[in-house]
């Protein structure tokens, strides 16, 4: 899929099929937000995927935004040390994942982490280091059915071009 037919097709996907994600793919995925820019390059974040159902329903029960994390292929958890970009970094990472997702041809969603009061609990589920912060968890799967983006604004109504004198 062309980049930019990749970037308007994106969305969230929140229901999936029973059919399983290869390996092969979830590596590609984690390979993009391996490759995302960082401040100062650098790259603080570590990626833990899990596939075990046990452990998705673990999180769907302390996750209140996330109750389809129990019927997902994978799940990606992207934890950072705690430095001073860490929110944007892993940001960028997870919105790559997001895009190697889409252009996968698969679904996926992006759960919040950062601040929330789960993040602790997550990190200890996937026996992060110390010291290291969830900022998200990405959903990967088959979706259940076609989905289409939600509406956008138009580029006109979000860019504004600085006027000089």
């Amino acid at each position: 899929m062309e980049f930019f037919e990749v970037v308007k097709n994106r969305k969230s996907v929140r229901e999936y099929s029973d059919k399983e994600v290869e390996k092969e793919l979830i590596e590609k995925i984690v390979d993009a937000g391996r490759l995302a820019a960082t401040a100062r390059n650098e790259q603080p974040w570590e990626f833990i995927v899990t596939s075990e159902k046990k452990i998705l329903k673990k999180i769907c029960g302390i996750c209140p935004n996330g109750p389809f994390i129990k019927d997902v292929s994978h799940l990606v958890a992207v934890f950072s040390k705690d430095t001073k970009y860490y929110l944007e970094d892993c940001s960028a990472a997870t919105q790559n994942m997001l895009l190697a997702i889409e252009a996968l041809g698969l679904g996926g969603c992006w759960v919040a982490g950062d601040k929330k009061d789960y993040a602790e609990d997550i990190r200890k589920i996937f026996n992060a280091p110390d010291g290291y912060k969830l900022v998200s968890m990405i959903t990967v799967g088959h979706p259940k059915k076609e989905e289409k983006p939600h509406a956008k604004k138009s580029l006109k109504e979000v860019l504004h071009w600085e006027k000089h004198s």
